[in-house]
């Protein structure tokens, strides 16, 4: 760092130059430069401090270059300046009061309405294709009004169809979207993404997806906004068992007593005797295939439609929920050749997919700043999407009336597997008290006499015996992986002991009342978040994405506090630099303008694309997929500011073509691999000589290469943030042991991405030279040997120069 600060400080200095808060400084009446020599001279004296408390910027510094490189290193003096301009003015009196403001103890006092009613809390809890949400919807259906909230727009839009196909009149209502039934205002139930549930309207049932959610990092405040603030007769909460212990302090906060239904797995999860040893030819019909970054995945999607000549459907994140949902048809369709799925983590909640066995690729995956191992959780939640006990003819030919609307996360009445509830008064009475009937039937019980007539509510039927061909497999795709996933089933993952926040409108507002004009607004973000006090139940979520967005339109300077926090929370991903870089300051100065906001009126809405010839070929998806999302938060933001960004049913229609597109794109994707296939028969075959095979598909594989272009691959972080989730795994201890990290030398697929990657940046193809052919998967796609280190040496850097190209 000793090299890098003085070249970070001089960064900085040109930066700011231009920078709003330099009028601030000069109307003090001092310059930039006398400012900036005298925060150097404190940046200087805590590194020459002897006290700790003295010294701690320059070891803040010091850990953020560690962390970061030069770009955090600058980052952190840049929000070390605004702290030091601000802080010249504030009086110890004023640093209490922003402290009193940052004050974040007592969430369950936000909610005052709410505190008002008297709720009855059930939680359902259980491993993937239990149940669980069976009786949590039956209960919704069973409502004269009431709430649906989901992690993804996919799930929201099935709870939306399938009520109304029940005769239930729903409202759709997610960020970028909202559908009246027939058009029609009047609707007794909404089904919404859990940012965008109605905190003010007050209902009979409301049902909470995924409730573990309330432990993401990133999007956890919601779960926790849903659970603390939703006015409801009976609240539903649908997730996995390692939420209890958080979900029953939260309701001991606000003096609610949870009821817990737990439920067991229908049919059973095995491991496979062994892996695929990295042969493609082992696959199964009803295989699906788990990578973890978008290269991996068409690169394997490649793999086994030459190798075997079926077709493969591919769902992850940056699709858009439509697509997958097409996808997920075409692998769950019993009368086409689409045999197999390759897929990210984001089958791991939303699908309805019949997956006879979940193989992974690899058991470490990328999450933004290092490739670590697999979080348990996430593992067991892929996992268990293996084994459905609705076969695929079944869930594919039953009318959408006729489905229960469980099945939407892979569950009908015959797999409800209810084996306990427990009425709790605390955390310790789980085991002491039965559930207790109400005088007047809830909606539960009503509901469950309607799936169950004359069932007791606290001993329901049991679902019939186990079909063996249900099973649920699961194993890898190379061996040195099989020991960790097969030892991560047989564990249960820890609880979750916090819960996430992020803070109120109403604080950020009163927090920026003492910040000189010009102050970045991520600044007052960041010192917000540095001040805030919790509860030891809670974390503060991450502002990675926050802090980058406020930074994009700092620029533009007349926007309101209430405009720039809307801006902030856009579903924009930090992911997609290369689009929102430009984008989102164009959207901002539509709304400092009042102006232009067509959408063919903004210049760096990638639109064009829509004019050329569709291509079959992977950068061609890659930019569909941004063109996708930008439509999306351009819905999103037109739902905020309505009589700026005007044009809704254009984008409407645009975002509906794009899609068409993405579909037509994935597969031609599959048709063309299949007639190289076929060529590749035909000219082995004319040549007479089997033994010249492996030629003849080098040759194809330079001509793919052609074809692909100079783009070539492109990686991506795979959602789930999804913004959407995300992607979205939630943090966990590495509770698996150290010695059990080592990666998979396995990414013979990223190997191969490497290669292509390589080859688009240098302009020529690597020399193979005399190579020993590598086995397994390796060799099935001709990787030369001297590229096997690609991976662990840094495939992850080469991918990052990949996604940078323009």
């Amino acid at each position: 760092m000793y090299v890098a600060l003085p070249k970070a400080l001089r960064y900085i200095e040109k930066e700011l130059e231009t920078a709003p808060i330099v009028s601030y400084i000069e109307k003090e009446g001092h310059t930039l430069k006398s400012t900036l020599e005298a925060f150097i001279d404190t940046v200087h004296n805590s590194k020459r401090a002897w006290s700790k408390e003295e010294g701690k910027f320059y070891r803040e510094l010091e850990e953020e270059y560690e962390k970061k490189g030069r770009r955090g290193l600058e980052a952190k003096l840049k929000y070390g300046f605004y702290g030091y301009v601000s802080g010249l003015r504030f009086t110890e009196s004023d640093i209490q009061n922003q402290k009193a403001v940052a004050d974040l103890r007592y969430p369950v006092e936000w909610y005052p309405g709410t505190r008002k009613l008297q709720r009855k809390i059930h939680l359902h809890v259980g491993p993937t294709n239990s149940g669980k949400t069976y009786h949590a919807l039956k209960s919704l259906e069973a409502s004269d009004s009431g709430m649906y909230a989901g992690p993804l727009r996919l799930l929201a839009h099935e709870v939306y169809m399938r009520m109304n196909a029940k005769g239930k009149r729903t409202m759709l209502v997610t960020g970028e979207e909202r559908r009246a039934p027939d058009k029609d205002p009047a609707f007794a139930i909404s089904s919404c993404t859990v940012e965008m549930l109605d905190l003010n309207r007050q209902v009979d049932v409301a049902v909470i997806d995924e409730i573990q959610m309330l432990g993401s990092e990133d999007r956890g405040w919601a779960w926790t906004q849903a659970l603390l603030g939703v006015k409801a007769k009976e609240v539903h909460m649908c997730g996995e068992a390692r939420t209890v212990p958080i979900i029953q302090e939260l309701c001991a906060m606000i003096g609610e007593k949870p009821i817990i239904h737990t439920y067991e797995r229908l049919s059973p999860l095995e491991m496979d005797k062994q892996s695929l040893d990295g042969d493609l030819n082992k696959l199964r019909k009803g295989d699906c295939i788990v990578s973890f970054s978008v290269m991996g995945i068409h690169a394997l999607r490649k793999a086994i439609e030459k190798k075997t000549g079926k077709k493969v459907a591919t769902v992850y994140g940056s699709l858009p929920p439509e697509t997958r949902a097409q996808q997920a048809r075409l692998f769950n369709d019993p009368d086409n050749d689409y045999d197999y799925l390759v897929a990210s983590d984001a089958i791991g909640m939303g699908l309805n997919l019949s997956i006879k066995r979940v193989i992974f690729e690899t058991s470490t995956k990328f999450n933004g700043q290092e490739r670590k191992t697999i979080p348990l959780a996430d593992i067991k939640q892929i996992a268990g999407r293996a084994g459905r006990y609705k076969t695929a003819h079944a869930a594919t030919t039953a009318s959408e009336a006729e489905q229960d609307l469980s099945e939407i996360k892979g569950e009908t009445s015959a797999d409800v597997n209810l084996v306990s509830e427990v009425n709790v008064d605390s955390p310790d009475d789980s085991l002491r008290y039965k559930y207790q009937p109400t005088s007047a039937p809830s909606m539960y019980e009503r509901a469950l006499a309607i799936s169950h007539p004359g069932a007791d509510p606290s001993n329901p039927p049991k679902p019939p015996p186990n079909d063996p061909s249900n099973i649920g497999l699961v194993t890898t795709l190379e061996k040195q992986d099989f020991p960790l996933i097969s030892k991560a089933l047989r564990r249960d993952p820890p609880p979750i002991k916090t819960a996430g926040l992020f803070f109120p409108g109403s604080v950020v507002d009163r927090f920026t009342q003492y910040f000189p004009p010009g102050t970045p607004f991520s600044y007052v973000l960041l010192r917000l978040s540095e001040l805030a006090q919790l509860n030891s139940r809670f974390h503060l979520c991450g502002l990675r994405d926050a802090l980058w967005l406020a930074d994009l339109i700092e620029p533009v300077r007349n926007l309101s506090i209430t405009d720039r926090a809307i801006f902030t929370a856009t579903p924009a991903s930090f992911s997609d630099q290369d689009l929102w870089s430009a984008l989102i300051p164009a959207l901002a100065r539509c709304v400092e303008t009042q102006s232009g906001g067509a959408l063919y009126d903004i210049a760096e809405m990638p639109l064009e694309l829509l004019e050329e010839e569709v291509r079959m070929s992977r950068p061609y998806l890659r930019e569909l997929e941004k063109l996708h999302k930008a439509i999306v938060v351009y819905l999103w933001l037109s739902y905020r500011f309505a009589g700026i960004f005007s044009t809704r049913a254009v984008a409407q229609e645009v975002k509906r073509r794009v899609e068409e597109r993405i579909e037509k794109v994935l597969e031609g994707l599959s048709l063309e691999n299949k007639r190289l296939e076929m060529r590749r028969r035909a000219r082995a075959e004319a040549a007479g000589v089997e033994g010249k095979e492996e030629d003849v598909e080098e040759d194809e594989d330079e001509e793919d290469e052609e074809e692909e272009g100079e783009g070539g691959m492109v990686t991506e972080g795979v959602e789930g943030n999804e913004a959407e989730v995300l992607d979205e795994s939630i943090t966990e201890p590495d509770v698996l042991g150290e010695e059990e990290k080592t990666p998979s030398n396995a990414g013979p697929l990223y190997e191969r991405a490497a290669e292509l990657v390589r080859r688009a940046r240098d302009g020529k193809n690597a020399q193979n030279g005399e190579q020993e052919k590598p086995s397994g998967l390796a060799a099935q796609l001709e990787i030369p040997k001297h590229l096997h280190d690609a991976v662990d040496n840094g495939v992850a850097e080469v991918g990052k120069d990949a996604a940078s190209r323009p």
